[in-house]
């Protein structure tokens, strides 16, 4: 995010507050031990997978978007019920676009969505679209047709989800991919545009929930917890920049084997690779741990660290509060590569949760994996 963040005084002021307020001078205080908490807990266990992902609005022209099918396949054996995304949710950037002292304008313009149209198609601003979502899906049929999805498209666009609005586009035939129902020309046309990009919201998340009949996605992206204060941002950029430069020998080698097989839309073989966790670890040191070691009077590194760090734990959150509702859920996770071993981590603490072994759902074959998640 910009420098236009809570200044890092009062953060470091709340934190001592908190320090008081928690009781922390005694060092030697024993912790409350949690991760038993739920060895008597009745009923099943959630399933979260994590799939660490290039971002393909970065490949080259080359990329064949049907060369994600082996992927696909996989993933749809897993059989999730909840799928999330690396995207900002309408209710989060409205909030962000209520507050421009705090967030700045042309952050919000970059992560977000332009709602205006389709609240010019159906007259509802992003809360009221949020609302009346909320209560289609409540009493959503089991076989919707195509006025229902064409209506709910719309509402998702109003609500600046325009992911899940490609979930419903996507199951309609393409005879049914027209304005009507709260969708215009314009609509329309937005959505078709969108069918062309390459991203991984839609070419994995959306195309998978459309394959097995979900309804939606969630995103659970989340930048208002990496909105840190810096006064110096030309030192910043120039420290951090540093400290990427110094792990170039470590890097370099890794981002040219994802760009290769990502060239030649060997998908499955590069999903893999970003997802092997002596690969991830590499890439983690590579960034953040550099990053930490940076040097300067500002600790810039520490900042840089700070501000992902709250940004996994405010997505983490959104994670699990996308499947409080159903106990037991299997859950999967498209994000950012260098997010996973947070969300693992983080997800993986959460009662009930038990984190699936990625490297095992696309290793194998397609029925292998079915196999191993009834």
């Amino acid at each position: 995010m910009s420098a236009r963040g809570v200044p890092i005084r009062q953060k470091i002021g709340d934190f001592a507050v908190c320090a008081l307020a928690g009781g922390l001078a005694p060092a030697a205080r024993a912790q409350v031990d949690i991760s038993t908490v739920a060895d008597r807990m009745a009923g099943p266990h959630a399933q979260v997978l994590v799939l660490g992902s290039v971002h393909l609005s970065n490949a080259p022209k080359e990329f064949r978007p049907e060369s994600l099918q082996p992927v696909l396949d996989r993933l749809a054996a897993f059989k999730p019920q909840v799928i999330t995304v690396e995207q900002l949710s309408g209710e989060t950037c409205d909030l962000m676009a209520r507050h421009p002292t705090v967030y700045d304008p042309k952050d919000v313009g970059f992560y977000c969505v332009d709602t205006a149209k389709a609240k010019a198609a159906t007259g509802l601003d992003v809360p009221a679209a949020i609302a009346e979502i909320r209560r289609t899906l409540r009493t959503w049929p089991a076989q919707p047709d195509a006025a229902q999805r064409r209506h709910l498209a719309a509402l998702f666009l109003a609500a600046g989800d325009p992911t899940s609005a490609m979930v419903q586009w996507l199951q309609l035939p393409a005879a049914e991919r027209r304005a009507g129902d709260g969708l215009d020309a314009n609509l329309v046309e937005e959505l078709g545009k969108r069918m062309m990009r390459n991203n991984e919201s839609l070419q994995i998340a959306a195309a998978l929930a459309a394959r097995l009949g979900l309804q939606r996605v969630f995103p659970v992206d989340d930048h208002t917890g990496d909105n840190v204060y810096i006064a110096d941002e030309a030192g910043y950029d120039k420290a951090i920049q540093a400290a990427w430069n110094s792990s170039a020998p470590v890097l370099k080698p890794i981002h040219e084997a994802e760009d290769a097989m990502l060239k030649r839309s060997d998908m499955l073989a590069l999903y893999r690779y970003v997802n092997d966790p002596k690969n991830l670890s590499a890439a983690i040191r590579g960034d953040f741990g550099a990053a930490l070691a940076d040097p300067s009077p500002g600790h810039f590194g520490q900042l840089y660290v700070a501000g992902w760090e709250a940004r996994n734990l405010r997505m983490a959150a959104n994670v699990r509060a996308a499947f409080g509702e159903i106990p037991g859920a299997r859950v999967l996770c498209v994000v950012g590569s260098s997010h996973k071993p947070w969300f693992d981590r983080l997800l993986g603490q959460m009662q009930g949760v038990d984190i699936v072994d990625v490297e095992q759902v696309l290793g194998g074959t397609s029925a292998d994996n079915a196999a191993s998640h009834p």
